[in-house]
């Protein structure tokens, strides 16, 4: 029976680090990709045909470059810097909408991201995360090893607290790595 429990202690341990790594990851990736879109433009229908008339306009405007037509591209120019305002409005009215709805987002995931490390904390408290060979984290070993029993048969036993905070160090080097591509 105790070979059991020692097995499936040992099981739990081994599949534990890289669970718990893989939804700090998550947690990371799900966390840039909701700034990614908080911080892009509002690119509405009515925003791309107001770009798109701005556009038309100035073009317009630039190939009337004769002094005959001088009057027909200032006005020309003024619709469009009218346009810009409308947009520019629009933008401001819509863009506060979403960035609300984001900042929403951006707060439940931050509070599920507590939770869940709380809950982590709570279950691997005093329990060993990993083992690690002392050899590979020589100087570091007793970080390693807070409050999860030290060393046993020249393997560091790696804690819960440090293995979250590696594991969150390494996840944002992990999404600097793969940039999120501009939304378009």
């Amino acid at each position: 029976m105790g070979e059991v429990v020692e097995t499936l202690e040992g099981h739990r341990r081994s599949v534990a680090a890289p669970l718990v790594f893989i939804l700090v990851v998550v947690f990371q990736f799900v966390s840039r990709w909701l700034q990614q879109l908080k911080k892009r433009g509002v690119k509405t229908a009515t925003a791309n045909r107001l770009r798109g008339e701005i556009k038309e306009l100035l073009k317009e405007a630039s190939s009337l470059s004769q002094p005959s037509t001088f009057a027909q591209a200032a006005k020309l120019r003024r619709m469009a810097a009218a346009k810009e305002k409308e947009l520019a409005n629009y933008q401001e009215l819509h863009g506060k909408e979403r960035k609300l709805s984001y900042e929403l987002y951006l707060q439940v995931l931050f509070i599920s991201k507590v939770l869940t490390y709380l809950v982590l904390i709570w279950w691997f408290w005093r329990v060993p995360v990993a083992s690690i060979s002392q050899q590979l984290v020589q100087p570091f070993g007793k970080v390693l090893s807070w409050r999860a029993g030290g060393i046993l048969n020249e393997n560091v036993m790696v804690g819960i607290i440090p293995w979250l905070i590696l594991s969150t160090r390494v996840s944002k080097f992990v999404c600097r790595l793969f940039k999120f591509k501009e939304l378009k």
